[in-house]
């Protein structure tokens, strides 16, 4: 083999080194425009520049682009929710800037991709490049108060076309499922209440769920409470077998018993439980059924609904309803009809159609008066499992002292339930009445006091 000439190696060695000069030259030049851009384009224009340039140069490779969108018509887009929560924890090299926030109450950082920031992943030996990115578009809307256009936010995926079975079949499903757990892990709970000054879409307003109630601290009978857990856990590892019968992923319990029994933290206890979010649904300030969609429409799935003291709204509500047809005339009772949640609206919003717009959601009412709601309400399929609250147990009360007190046995403890079994005296009652004084001997000595005063009033009540 011959040895190259010495002027054909400095040929070689000059072309090189034109090459990286030019490379190095057009680099710059890249970074400078970058740096101009990013500092003196706003970000819309800038997303928009970015995304145009990046669809020019996709013309001409081998490279297939997904849009990730944040909003499916009106719904959220799921794949662009798992993505925030996904692609952030990732923390490769590639992504230069992040957005970092710590939500009030809680210990760990939000982060989040800037825009126009580029993320690789690697999958099953795939490349997968992201970017977050936005848009400006017309909001369709063109009413006195909308706005002329607003902010579309978006995930691009870029990978080679021969991998395209993968991403759609293996990929983005990983994302979505690796999010779940995610989001389960460090989830903070909400307590959502209506809203009913803002706009479509907002319609909830949460505030951060602090309530310490578990099934461990909960004074309740404890087949019953084996029942429930074993009941909700059920539920939630079902999603195959409800849609394999045709049945919509939500479950209706009724909590019925007299005040103060528990039926607000049992609540507490479930969603601590599950990792749910609450949505507490206040009827009386509803105009009608269409309002009742609405709300219906815009709760998260993994969340439970509560309606409160239900005997007190839908039923009372019916009647009104008839005695105003009876003695008013039919135009004052369209206009009556049209401000009220009706209770075949109300079945509607929990068994029929609406129902089933979200997934692996638990519908939770209580009342004082189970005697007092209509049959059509305590069918199976509207509230699934009945569960009665009630008075203080023995069994309860130890559970309580050793919760309030520290201890788990005493003398007294023998007096107390026996006083327990004759009068009626809630968990509530009981409570209030042990955090009254942290020695155990005085606390117990007052418990049955109390509880000898309140079987004397009950009797006298009696005469």
């Amino acid at each position: 083999m011959a040895t190259p000439a010495p002027d054909d190696f400095r040929n070689h060695i000059a072309v090189a080194k034109a090459a990286l000069s030019a490379t190095a030259s057009v680099t710059a030049t890249m970074m400078v425009v970058r740096s101009v851009v990013q500092s003196f384009l706003p970000r819309e224009l800038r997303g928009f520049l970015f995304s145009g340039i990046r669809g020019f140069l996709s013309r001409f490779s081998n490279e297939m682009t997904m849009v990730i969108d944040e909003y499916d018509g009106i719904n959220p887009n799921e794949l662009f929710q798992a993505a925030q929560v996904f692609l952030p924890a990732k923390q490769f090299p590639s992504m230069r800037r992040v957005r970092v926030s710590k939500p009030v109450k809680e210990d760990d950082l939000t982060l989040a991709m800037d825009q126009n920031q580029v993320l690789v992943d690697t999958f099953a030996g795939i490349k997968l490049k992201w970017v977050f990115a936005s848009r400006e578009v017309g909001s369709g809307n063109h009413g006195l108060n909308s706005p002329a256009s607003r902010e579309v936010q978006f995930f691009e995926l870029t990978f080679h076309k021969k991998h395209e079975e993968v991403v759609r079949k293996s990929y983005l499903p990983f994302i979505v499922s690796q999010a779940r757990s995610m989001k389960q892990e460090k989830k903070t709970l909400k307590l959502y209440t209506v809203s009913f000054d803002c706009g479509y879409g907002d319609t909830w307003s949460p505030v951060n769920l602090d309530h310490p109630a578990t099934f461990e601290t909960l004074a309740m009978d404890l087949e019953l409470k084996k029942k429930l857990i074993d009941d909700l856990e059920r539920f939630v590892a079902r999603k195959d077998y409800y849609r394999r019968v045709g049945k919509v992923w939500k479950r209706g319990y009724l909590l019925y018993g007299p005040p103060g029994t528990g039926k607000s933290s049992l609540v507490a206890a479930m969603a601590n439980h599950l990792k749910f979010d609450i949505y507490d649904l206040e009827l009386s300030g509803l105009q009608g059924d269409a309002d009742l969609r609405s709300l219906l429409i815009n709760t998260g799935n993994q969340s439970i609904l509560v309606v409160e003291d239900i005997d007190c709204i839908v039923k009372l509500q019916d009647r009104m309803s008839e005695t105003q047809v009876a003695g008013a005339s039919a135009t004052s009772t369209v206009s009556f009809q049209e401000n009220q949640v009706t209770l075949s609206g109300f079945l509607n919003f929990i068994d029929g159609l609406w129902s089933s717009c979200g997934d692996e959601r638990i519908i939770v009412f209580t009342t004082n008066h189970k005697e007092r709601l209509d049959s059509a309400l305590l069918r199976p399929g509207r509230m699934d499992l009945h569960i009665p609250m009630s008075y203080c147990t023995p069994c309860g009360f130890r559970l309580l002292a050793f919760n309030y007190l520290g201890i788990d046995h005493h003398e007294l403890f023998i007096r107390i339930e026996s006083l327990l079994e004759k009068a009626r005296v809630t968990p509530a009652e009981v409570a209030e009445q042990l955090l009254k004084n942290n020695e155990p001997e005085v606390a117990l000595r007052d418990m049955v006091t109390f509880l000898v005063d309140h079987k004397r009033e009950e009797n006298e009540e009696a005469i």
